[in-house]
């Protein structure tokens, strides 16, 4: 063998030799998780947990605030500490020792909250920023910090830390990231009492209560239990997994069919000369307006005459909100697309896209099911240099393309983030060492179906969240659902109702308190606008169960007893403050009473001192009575005079 090649191989094993020490170096060194970050707030007035790894039986020293505290780390490479009680305040620096050194920096002292979810605890300030631009442009809080977990799932079991996310304070650009819901909640809670305010943002839209919890938290639910058990089967989960790629994969490639896209002139350009179009108004859904269960693609037209002061100037086109998916095209140029239903459309126009006299507006709309088209009782118009231009009325339509229905049993895969502990072990588990002032909570949406089991779930998540966190009983502030949906003008059924009472039966816990915002819903908007109100209501909550405001009224009216005096029912409440009262001035409306039977008719109403009494001629029997029992009650005016609204309730339960 040559000499060189010799030298080579002695190189390499050199290099290997190297390369083992500097891994196992790197192994050995301590490692931090994310929360404990640049930036962070801790919990003042507690034991505040410090954690992370290092190699086994390596020592570690964190130094903050002029003390020191020592860990050695156990086989697990896992090593904690427990700070002493310290005030609010900051901010400080933290150096944690062992074979190297990290430094975390802008630590704050104050309150922390797990803000935990579905969409409407996910919702964005930059998704309101048309409603919520002055409060965006204002943000100046470094004292409100924000830290957002990106989605992320688990079936095996609790990761050991977070996915890579750091923590952000309230600026006019990093607010646009914060939950509206917690930042406003924050805010209002940091003016009152000058406490910094730390939010652990885990939510994630259209999820269930059921991946939220822990696998020890379903102790009560054998069958939940039963599906945990399955997914944790890699064989079982892999085996779906690969049938549903096998079924794709047999499936021919979707060659487009839409004709707005397949002809020599696209419907969409400036060239094309359209026929046979109809006329259709937007908004409103194309079911309403003579074409029937139409799931595929319709295209909408209109020539726009815009005045010269609104040409040549950027723009913003405002489309409400369309189902499901759209993509907007002007002059024939695309200018903006949505690929789901949810978000409302607002798009921005560069100069020069618009100019003076006629210009074409296309709009390719694709839905997969239900009633497509553009929701009602939403902004349609083009906004450019101060001036306003209304896109309501007629346009006109051609359909594109028809879905065929979808024929045979194709197997659905697994949807991670809807199964039982999956998101918990991903995003919540991993936080469960982070010393907490308390949660928020703001879901129920996803589980409308099942009312009578969330009854139990609720409480569960909470007796579960304890648990986990070990600190007590942590307080827990949430969201009971608001108003949505078609007004219903008979007494009815409605699940959204059942899923109030769960979330009102659940006041039964200790150190719970309830958000109801039974008037800030929007029939047509499962995301409604008013996030700001929400927030402010659950600090008021925190308030009182937390921050010790015990003669401040934190909720509006809720149930307390009924008594049956001859043909009328009379109700008491708690929480009714300086007194109930008509927030409209009208006659209480939203009663319904019936005997026996349980037979519902609408009932007159009024106050009487402390109580509201119930009666109607229809029924000279009475035994039941309900209240703004319906998916949206629109217009229930039972408030106290501090202008929180009754809670809905029933009866006859």
């Amino acid at each position: 063998m040559p000499y060189y090649s010799n030298v080579a191989g002695k190189g390499k094993s050199l290099l290997f030799v190297i390369l083992f020490f500097v891994a196992a170096a790197a192994h050995g060194q301590v490692r931090l998780p994310r929360l404990v970050s640049d930036g962070m707030v801790l919990q003042r007035d507690a034991k505040t947990r410090i954690w992370g790894w290092a190699a086994p039986g390596e020592k570690v020293t964190v130094k903050f605030r002029g003390k020191s505290y020592k860990a050695t780390t156990g086989a697990d490479g896992k090593w904690a500490i427990a700070l002493k009680p310290m005030k609010a305040g900051g901010p400080y620096t933290m150096d944690i020792q062992a074979s190297n050194q990290i430094t975390v920096k802008d630590i704050l002292l104050g309150d922390v909250y797990l803000c935990a979810g579905q969409s409407n605890m996910v919702h964005q300030m930059s998704l309101h920023n048309i409603t919520y631009a002055q409060d965006i442009a204002t943000a100046n809080y470094p004292q409100i910090r924000h830290f957002w977990i990106p989605t992320a799932t688990n079936l095996a079991g609790p990761a050991q830390d977070l996915p890579p996310a750091s923590w952000k304070w309230a600026n006019p650009q990093d607010v646009n990231n914060f939950s509206a819901v917690a930042y406003f909640f924050a805010r209002k809670l940091y003016r009152q009492y000058g406490i910094p305010i730390g939010l652990i943002n885990a939510s994630v839209g259209g999820t269930p209560i059921e991946a939220w919890m822990s696998e020890a938290g379903f102790k009560e639910f054998p069958a939940i239990q039963a599906t945990i058990a399955k997914n944790q089967d890699t064989s079982y989960v892999n085996g779906i997994a690969r049938r549903v790629q096998a079924a794709a994969n047999a499936r021919p490639p979707r060659v487009e069919q839409d004709k707005g896209l397949t002809g020599a002139v696209k419907w969409y350009e400036t060239a094309y000369q359209p026929k046979n179009w109809r006329n259709i108004n937007i908004p409103g859904y194309w079911e309403d307006q003579g074409i029937k269960d139409l799931n595929g693609v319709v295209w909408y037209r209109r020539e726009v005459d815009v005045p010269a002061a609104m040409a040549g100037v950027p723009a913003k086109v405002f489309l409400g909100r369309i189902v499901d998916a759209d993509v907007l095209y002007v002059n024939g140029q695309e200018v903006g697309k949505t690929t789901y239903q949810y978000p409302q459309r607002r798009y921005s126009l560069p100069a020069g896209v618009l100019k003076p006299g006629k210009n074409l507006f296309v709009v390719r709309v694709t839905n997969q099911g239900g009633k497509g088209g553009f929701v009602p009782d939403k902004p349609y118009f083009i906004e450019a240099n101060g001036q306003t231009l209304d896109l309501k009325g007629t346009w006109q339509y051609k359909v594109g393309e028809v879905f065929r229905p979808a024929t045979g049993g194709i197997e659905g895969g697994i949807n991670a983030q809807n199964q039982p502990t999956a998101l918990y072990n991903a995003m919540v588990a991993p936080a469960t060492n982070y010393t907490l002032k308390g949660f928020l909570w703001y879901q129920g949406e996803s589980n409308a179906g099942n009312p009578a089991e969330y009854k139990k779930l609720l409480p569960a998540l909470i007796s579960d969240w304890r648990a986990r966190w070990g600190q007590g009983n942590l307080p827990f502030l949430y969201v009971q659902l608001p108003n949505f949906m078609e007004v219903n003008y008979l007494p009815s059924e409605s699940n959204w109702a059942l899923m109030r009472e769960a979330a009102l039966q659940t006041l039964s816990v200790p150190n719970t308190a309830m958000a109801v915002t039974i008037e800030l819903g929007e029939w047509n908007d499962i995301h409604p606008d008013n996030k700001k109100d929400v927030g402010e209501r659950l600090a008021l909550a925190a308030q009182k169960l937390i921050y010790g405001e015990k003669k401040l009224v934190s909720s509006g009216p809720l149930y307390q007893s009924s008594t049956v005096e001859g043909n009328k029912i009379i109700l008491s409440f708690t929480n009714v403050g300086s007194g109930l009262t008509s927030q409209d001035g009208e006659e209480l409306n939203w009663f319904a009473i019936a005997g026996e039977d349980k037979k519902f008719v609408w009932a007159k109403a009024r106050i009487e001192g402390d109580k509201v009494v119930v009666w109607s001629d229809e029924v000279p029997a009475p035994k039941w009575v309900r209240y703004a029992w319906a998916d949206n009650p629109d217009g229930a005016n039972l408030y106290n005079k501090e202008g929180l609204p009754a809670s809905p309730f029933r009866t006859d339960q």
